[in-house]
């Protein structure tokens, strides 16, 4: 897969490169993360908080929840919103909400994200959270007695991050790894080559330490050529982050003897070893490095990305795994998207022609209603057309939310941030195996709307 390039990148400057680790430097199948995920949960939901046990009855369904989705803690509704932060598509439940119910309720509203009314589900690790949230409104919607909205949605988060913090999912995962984490070669391969050509190299991860070399054990180790171990590949290891803050505040650094896995303070500047916490400007201090001289890899839009660009003045990537199965998705569909468009431009003309027999009878001319009647009724043959090709094109893409990078024809607010934040995106690390250490990304020149009318009356279709 290629590297997509939002702003120019050589990595000729770059001299330090950090990755975040699960679901970055190591992918997972999300299915099975995500499912287990969620199911713990829902137990720890009964079992610590009182929930009734019906709720077990629920089963996950990954295609529910795609990363970028909001929820409103006021109304209980999962938002799907534009570039604009305007909400596009919506589900109450299970159920989708019809557009006039959707319109009453958000109209042209600009949804603020800094609202504490407003959960944005920015991340892999928020699937299962988005799934469960939706499934329990759903139960709470067909009369059982379960707390209000804004309560569900922070006990589903709270018991998430239980899990997450007592170490039961972690443990869970480290007895089958194979189960739930992909092994990918030449993730391996590209660390040794990024060594090769004298890169320092970083690990910057809210996992613990025994998780993250138990893990690193078994994703990178048995790939190594030129190492034995992955941590010859990493000049520095922080673990237990606590990302985004890890970029956001000043906290002191513990240092982890590897071998015993205990802890020290760390008085000595901060240049090699594994260590837990910290912070950013301390970390940029040490290593005297300017911030565009860093870059960082994470697939968290907000914890790995937008919070470094604010803070820190890092170069930052983003690792999209749900952009293997979208562009798959586009190929297939672009005979359908070609039709509409098609079909648009006819529509368009057929509108213009009635803008233009409106203007003549303003100014003056007798109205052909004839004319007029044939005009409606070819738009209306299209609508259709359109309308059945649209089904047809939509079925390519989740049931539920159709495209994570867009919003209907808008691009969606995850695509808006991705393209804001994200120096360059990609699918897996691994996709810069293609691509030489050196290499100077450069963006393509966008097309801006009126370059694309020029461009359109240029082509020999639209002579």
């Amino acid at each position: 897969m290629p590297v997509f390039v939002n702003r120019t990148l050589n990595m000729k400057k770059i001299k330090l490169i950090g990755f975040d680790m699960d679901y970055t430097l190591v992918p997972y199948h999300t299915d099975a993360f995500e499912g287990l995920t969620y199911k713990m949960a829902l137990t720890k939901l009964v079992d610590v908080l009182g929930y009734p046990k019906e709720i077990h009855r629920q089963q996950f369904d990954l295609q529910r929840a795609v990363v970028g989705l909001v929820i409103d803690r006021r109304t209980g509704y999962i938002l799907q919103l534009s570039r604009y932060n305007k909400v596009k598509t919506s589900y109450y439940g299970l159920d989708q909400v019809h557009y006039r119910e959707q319109d009453r309720i958000y109209g042209n509203m600009t949804i603020d994200l800094k609202s504490t009314d407003y959960i944005s589900l920015d991340t892999y690790f928020a699937i299962s959270h988005g799934v469960l949230f939706s499934q329990l409104v759903q139960l709470k919607k067909e009369g059982l007695d379960l707390p209000d909205y804004s309560t569900l949605e922070q006990d589903i988060r709270d018991m998430i991050d239980l899990i997450h913090r007592d170490g039961s999912l972690k443990r869970e995962i480290k007895q089958d790894f194979s189960r739930f984490v992909i092994q990918d070669e030449k993730t391996a391969q590209v660390l040794e080559r990024y060594r090769a050509y004298r890169k320092q190299l970083m690990v910057i991860t809210n996992s613990d330490y025994s998780y993250t070399k138990a893990l690193l054990d078994y994703a990178i180790n048995p790939f190594l050529r030129h190492h034995t171990s992955w941590e010859e590949l990493f000049d520095i290891v922080i673990t237990l982050a606590d990302k985004p803050l890890f970029f956001e505040r000043t906290s002191r650094f513990l240092s982890i003897d590897p071998a015993t896995g205990l802890m020290s303070n760390h008085e000595a500047p901060v240049t090699s070893g594994i260590f837990q916490g910290g912070c950013s400007r301390i970390l940029e201090r040490d290593l005297k490095l300017k911030g565009n001289e860093i870059l960082y890899l994470g697939d968290h839009i907000y914890g790995d990305v937008v919070s470094i660009k604010r803070r820190c003045n890092w170069r930052t990537a983003l690792v999209l795994g749900e952009l293997e199965r979208e562009r798959e998705s586009l190929r297939f569909s672009q005979p359908i998207q070609r039709q509409i468009d098609r079909l648009m431009d006819q529509k368009d003309h057929l509108e213009q022609r009635i803008n233009t027999i409106d203007i003549l009878s303003y100014e003056g001319t007798k109205r052909d209603h004839q004319e007029l009647d044939e005009l409606y009724q070819d738009i209306d043959r299209l609508n259709e057309q359109i309308s059945s090709l649209i089904a047809s094109y939509t079925s390519y893409f989740n049931p539920y939310w159709g495209q994570v990078l867009r919003a209907g024809f808008e691009e969606s607010l995850y695509a808006e941030q991705v393209e804001k934040y994200a120096c360059i995106y990609m699918t897996r690390v691994s996709d810069l195996y293609e691509y030489s250490p050196k290499t100077y990304f450069r963006p393509k020149r966008r097309i801006l709307p009126h370059e694309r009318d020029i461009l359109l009356s240029t082509l020999p279709d639209h002579e």
